[in-house]
């Protein structure tokens, strides 16, 4: 066979695909629907249910299946579906997403406002809504999920009442997975390509793309941004579903394509804070330290903190279920998730500024070899999420024997995708050969740093 007939094949094959998005938006947007009731029956009537009886089943028990389906199914596999096709689940599945676009087509059609477009507002989401999910353990109990899901699905619809004309306001500048989803996608061997040279070439006029993520069609480099909604294929023959290697976007990124705040929450967030959410259940670490608390605060007889009397849309409070926080197991938590992002986040933040530094080379400043990190952030994540999923099968009785090798593989191939990404990067950079290694050095300590931290509560706790 023609080796470019063979490249070309799959190719065509996902532009059709990407043509089909297109002419048929009217069964997208039904489907949207159908998420949304599906989204909102789960998520509002378990919390109005009793909670699960001793002996309840996923098939047996609405509250249990709800809480499989957000936790064990949708948000582990929503970010590896961000990693292989982009960020389809924005653009053809999200509710948030069809709910704010609806609620803005109807709205009042308001100017984004300055404050808004502040670049730093997806890092500030993540940590707040993560932090504040973990002090109402919102993967437990429906109440929880119902305001921190339903809070942040009622925040899309106002904000795209007030904000927008049928546009997706609230998914480009606030919702809290937009900055993570944006990091996410750079990876992913699918997107919709734009060919710069077809878009220069196109005569005349060509019909406006209501692209609902505002995304600049015509200087559209990066996967990031782009729901693949599949609006804009074909837009002046330009712009097609395509393959790439999942490489070619991190390896091609200058310092101008990745902003302060983006790296910061890769660093600080998903790499940091993710971490800690991952580990204080089962950490001898958070244990220790909340017995040494405890002891000085009686040793004072400060006894406010010991009390179990917060709300629980404040700290978690389910007497009947034997689960209940005190003040102090709250401090403690927001302790523990905050010293995992500044000391997680931190080492890595010096760790690349200093194989920068090394290198001394325009073009790869510590915002590009952050970027690098990519892929054991995206590893790293998946595997934390699943560990909700495989927790909720085994009280089912599932236990699957695979497991330990499956993710040891994953969290491997994570670390040395990031290190083969780093060692390219560092290697075109002009400078000696002994600066290129000892700046691979520095580089290696956060994808070795997180294989530590996984390795703590897979084999030593």
């Amino acid at each position: 066979m023609n080796p470019a007939l063979a490249l070309a094949a799959p190719r065509d094959w996902l532009a059709h695909a990407g043509e089909a998005m297109r002419r048929h938006r009217r069964a997208i947007l039904a489907l949207q629907w159908v998420v949304v009731m599906l989204y909102l029956a789960l998520l509002i009537v378990p919390a109005f249910l009793p909670l699960p009886p001793s002996g309840a089943t996923l098939l047996s028990n609405l509250t249990l299946f709800a809480q499989f389906a957000f936790w064990g199914l949708w948000w582990p596999f929503v970010m590896l579906s961000v990693m292989l096709m982009g960020r389809v689940w924005c653009g053809v599945l999200c509710p948030e997403g069809a709910l704010t676009e609806w609620a803005s087509r109807r709205g009042l059609g308001r100017a984004i406002p300055r404050w808004m477009r502040w670049s730093g507002w997806p890092f500030v989401a993540f940590v707040s809504t993560t932090v504040y999910g973990q002090l109402v353990s919102v993967y437990e109990y429906p109440k929880a999920a119902l305001l921190v899901l339903g809070g942040s699905t009622l925040a899309a619809v106002v904000v795209g009442f007030v904000y927008g004309r049928g546009t997706r306001v609230w998914c480009r500048h606030l919702c809290p997975a937009n900055g993570v989803f944006a990091l996410l996608a750079r990876i992913a061997p699918v997107h919709f390509a734009l060919d710069e040279q077809a878009w220069k070439r196109h005569a005349g006029r060509a019909p406006r793309v209501d692209c609902a993520p505002l995304v600049d069609l015509r200087h559209m480099r990066s996967a990031g941004p782009c729901h693949a909604c599949g609006r804009c294929s074909g837009h002046r023959g330009a712009i097609h579903l395509a393959a790439r290697p999942p490489s070619r976007e991190i390896l091609a990124a200058t310092p101008k394509d990745v902003t302060h705040a983006e790296a910061l929450l890769l660093l600080f967030g998903v790499l940091g804070l993710a971490l800690g959410t991952f580990h204080w259940t089962v950490s001898p670490w958070f244990v220790a330290a909340k017995q040494r608390a405890a002891e000085w605060l009686v040793e004072r007889e400060w006894y406010g903190m010991l009390q179990d009397d917060a709300p629980w849309w404040l700290l978690t409070h389910y007497p009947e279920a034997n689960d209940v926080f005190t003040w102090l197991d709250g401090a403690l938590i927001a302790g523990y998730l905050f010293a995992s992002a500044v000391i997680v986040g931190g080492v890595a933040w010096c760790s690349v500024a200093g194989a920068a530094q090394l290198v001394r080379d325009p073009r790869v400043d510590w915002r590009v070899l952050s970027l690098c990190l990519v892929p054991l952030a995206g590893a790293s994540v998946f595997l934390g999420l699943s560990m909700l999923t495989l927790a909720q099968l085994r009280a089912e009785g599932a236990v699957y024997a695979w497991v330990p090798a499956t993710r040891a593989v994953l969290l491997a191939g994570g670390i040395a995708w990031a290190v083969w990404l780093g060692a390219r990067r560092l290697r075109a950079a002009h400078a000696p050969r002994a600066r290129r290694m000892a700046s691979l050095a520095c580089y290696s300590i956060p994808p070795a740093l997180v294989a530590t931290l996984w390795y703590l509560p897979w084999r030593v706790w």
